[in-house]
């Protein structure tokens, strides 16, 4: 039982990693577009990697049971850990950097709802050069991919142990 909720752990680490990876993947052909074309492109990404970024919590809450339900101390209990710490970070990096950025992107979307509470939490002031915010949230993406990338491997390596 314990391996079956571990794939599903997995799964839910594997979003995560995806949607961060396909952010990381894109950033060299979007560094080359003027700001007119960045702009209209950030939009894209409401609401489907907002509704995916579900999976980091889930992925996080997951790992927190497993690591409940696996013996302390086990080396399996460790490799669960450090993914555990990873996937916060890429958490915590979301919410750092890449969030207030959002308000820049979305301010002229007129979000409401549940959408528009959520992008109003920890919101930046949505001004500012725009290449600097750009550069921002890029590589805050960039950092997450690799740190989603390392929580998956991580919590990959238990479930092998």
């Amino acid at each position: 039982m314990v391996d079956a909720f571990h794939v599903f752990a997995l799964l839910l680490l594997a979003v995560a990693m995806a949607l961060s990876l396909a952010h990381a993947l894109e950033l060299p052909g979007k560094m080359r577009l003027p700001k007119e074309t960045y702009l209209a492109v950030q939009q894209i990404y409401h609401p489907g990697f907002t509704y995916g970024g579900f999976s980091e919590i889930g992925g996080m809450m997951a790992l927190a049971v497993l690591l409940f339900l696996v013996p302390f101390g086990a080396e399996r209990f460790w490799w669960l850990f450090a993914s555990l710490v990873l996937l916060a970070a890429a958490h915590l990096t979301y919410w750092l950097f890449t969030h207030p950025v959002n308000d820049f992107w979305l301010k002229d979307m007129g979000l409401k709802g549940a959408s528009g509470l959520f992008f109003s939490v920890r919101a930046g002031n949505g001004t500012g050069d725009w290449t600097q915010l750009r550069d921002v949230w890029e590589y805050s993406h960039v950092a997450r991919a690799v740190l989603a990338m390392l929580s998956f491997i991580a919590a990959a390596v238990a479930l092998a142990r």
